[in-house]
């Protein structure tokens, strides 16, 4: 049983992100802001955001699963913990900057700094378990495509 809540905990936190970020995604103003701006081509259908974030929410609430059991102390996954800590707070930081405060060229710094977050977080991971860091992979490449769809929303705006 022990198991099953860890794994419940994992999930719910890893929707964190998610959770703040439904304050600022677009509706009312943020909407008429956001559909007023000049976007790439590769831009998809608002559905395959929330889509792709669900999926992406829960492989990173399965890999922070995969950490939590790791025989390994507690003590020595803190750093693991923390990165993890780190880009929730990134991923929910780039909503606000965005959505929030239509800070598009902000948004690019946060996503540099999320992405080398991430791929330290997934070298982190690999320590307590090899397929907690293949399931950061997807994200991380996720958020490479962000950065180009975000970078071209600067360029074009």
């Amino acid at each position: 049983m022990k198991k099953f809540f860890q794994f419940v905990f994992a999930i719910i936190v890893s929707f964190i992100p998610g959770l703040i970020g439904i304050m600022f995604t677009p509706s009312g103003a943020s909407d008429v802001w956001y559909n007023a701006l000049s976007k790439s081509a590769l831009t998809p259908d608002g559905w395959v955001f929330g889509l792709a974030w669900t999926i992406l929410y829960v492989l990173l609430g399965i890999a922070l699963y995969l950490v939590m059991r790791s025989p390994r102390t507690r003590s020595g996954k803190g750093g693991a913990y923390l990165l993890f800590a780190a880009q929730m707070a990134l991923n929910a930081l780039w909503t606000y900057m965005f959505f929030g405060l239509h800070l598009i060229g902000g948004g690019v710094i946060v996503l540099v700094a999320l992405i080398a977050v991430s791929i330290w977080m997934m070298r982190e991971f690999r320590q307590f378990s090899r397929g907690a860091s293949w399931l950061v992979w997807p994200y991380i490449l996720w958020m490479v495509f962000a950065l180009y769809l975000n970078g071209m929303i600067a360029y074009l705006n």
